[in-house]
């Protein structure tokens, strides 16, 4: 998520990160990354790319859709094969929707060639472009990707390979990065000194690879090895694993959200089953807000696990009470309100069977403006559901994130705007209760890490950023406007 953009709507996670590096001459790079990158969707579908190395020659695809409609036919052909590919998906904003944004980007450079994607965003951004345009540097995108680029070829001038440069560049970018990128011969990774989002390690028979989330690994038929240290550099070269821990060491802040919404049920993160966690904090929601209900149901998808331990926890039977169109992706990805509100009736659907007549509990992960919410209740009256008690496995978001998670600014937050009561009046509920930020910090068992929880206390792992601006070049002109070379 670029810094610049926090004005957008609804709640949304920035993209996914996938790479490969063949050892043994026999994998198509190219095919494991584009099915990687499908069980990767969830986490971005307005755009997706691949790039790939096939002796020391770089190509890339990269456009706007979905990763059967980008990378069809064509595209993997003209890709071909190779020894190293990268492949991301991405949600982006209005103000960053352009193929230009799209990710992975190629970059030709006098010290070798590179292609390079990430997930996260910079709390630094607006004053590292600033810097480089000072410099001359010229930029195409709004996107945090191409400051990293920028930086990091900035650095390769002066280092004596990639994964130097990539070291001395993680000193100047500050933020939440999780990095794939590849030269002619190497496969690299790093992940920020916090470990603000997900990244590990897997084998797939002689291969390594990276990937945002485990379940890429899985669906590959791959092992997991471990997850990316907070601040670690892995480089893969020669079918051989070697680690920069330079900048390690520093307290971590893992985004919590990453359990409760993002990641896939089956991923494993930082040592922690996403299931567990999701069943875990239902099962405290049902501790902290008990009631008398008959049914216990979820909201589609990351909703059903929690769902599933509020059940569990109180003994009131689970159904399933809602049914998804799953031709349909997640209301977040809809960029504009409209759509994502026209989206919501065609998305879900009541089992009237379940609920007609039953007071219901309904678990979500999140309520963020309340719109949606809203809509899902009226659903489950519509179908005759006697009482709806809402349970959200999430504190209220009360700040902005800037790490990645897209969430709208104060004056947009339902739970910054109306009262306790009066957010269940406006979303049209019996009761509504969250879950604390006490208990939500104990969700994930076995984790390795600390968690960031700053969307819904204001105390971040780093200094947010000191002004978030607008890119000049996207602001339009004054009509009265006298002269193209006004300095500025």
């Amino acid at each position: 998520m670029e810094t610049q953009n926090m004005q957008e709507a609804k709640l949304h996670e920035e993209c996914g990160v996938f790479g490969v590096a063949d050892a043994s001459g026999q994998r198509d790079v190219v095919g494991t990354t584009y099915m990687a990158l499908y069980a990767l969707q969830h986490r971005g579908q307005m755009s997706c790319g691949i790039a790939v190395s096939n002796d020391g020659v770089l190509r890339g695809v990269r456009d706007r859709g979905l990763v059967p409609d980008v990378l069809d036919q064509e595209a993997l052909s003209y890709l071909g094969q190779g020894q190293i590919a990268i492949g991301h998906v991405r949600y982006g904003t209005q103000q960053n929707a352009d193929r230009a944004s799209a990710q992975p980007l190629v970059l030709r450079h006098i010290k070798g060639n590179i292609a390079l994607c990430f997930n996260g965003a910079l709390t630094n951004a607006v004053e590292l472009r600033r810097e480089l345009e000072l410099e001359g540097a010229i930029f195409h995108t709004l996107t945090d990707c191409e400051v990293i680029a920028h930086v990091f070829t900035r650095e390769r001038l002066q280092a004596s390979s990639t994964e130097e440069a990539l070291e001395r560049a993680m000193g100047k970018l500050k933020g939440a990065y999780s990095i794939v990128m590849m030269s002619a011969r190497k496969l690299i990774a790093a992940r920020d000194p916090k470990g603000f989002r997900p990244l590990c390690i897997g084998r797939l028979g002689d291969s390594y690879a990276f990937s945002s989330e485990s379940c890429a690994i899985d669906a590959l038929g791959g092992e997991l090895v471990r997850d990316v240290e907070p601040g670690e550099i892995v480089v893969v070269k020669n079918g051989e694993l070697s680690s920069i821990t330079t900048h390690c060491g520093q307290k971590s802040g893992l985004c919590v959200f990453e359990f409760v919404y993002f990641a896939r049920p089956d991923s494993v993160i930082d040592g922690s089953s996403v299931h567990e966690a999701r069943q875990r904090a239902g099962a405290y929601l049902a501790l902290e807000h008990p009631v008398a209900a008959d049914v216990v149901v979820g909201v589609p998808d990351s909703g059903l696990d929690a769902a599933l331990g509020y059940a569990r926890q109180s003994g009131i039977p689970y159904g399933i009470g809602l049914i998804k169109n799953r031709y349909i992706g997640r209301t977040f990805i809809e960029p504009t309100q409209t759509q994502r509100e026209n989206a919501v009736r065609i998305k879900l659907n009541a089992v009237r069977h379940v609920v007609e007549g039953k007071r219901v509990v309904l678990i979500d992960d999140s309520i963020v403006r309340g719109t949606t919410s809203a809509r899902i209740v009226g659903i489950l009256r519509e179908a005759g559901a006697k009482e709806v008690h809402m349970r959200i496995s999430s504190p209220p978001f009360l700040n902005p994130c800037y790490f990645g998670t897209d969430i709208d600014s104060k004056d947009k937050l339902i739970a910054c705007r109306l009262k306790h009561d009066e957010i269940a009046k406006a979303i049209g509920v019996d009761s509504l209760g969250y879950l604390s930020v006490d208990n939500i910090k104990k969700i994930a068992l076995n984790n390795k890490r600390e968690f960031c929880v700053g969307c819904f206390t204001g105390e971040y792992p780093v200094d947010p950023p000191k002004v978030v601006e607008n890119d000049k070049f996207s602001t339009p002109i004054s009509l009265n406007e006298q002269s193209d070379d006004k300095e500025v």
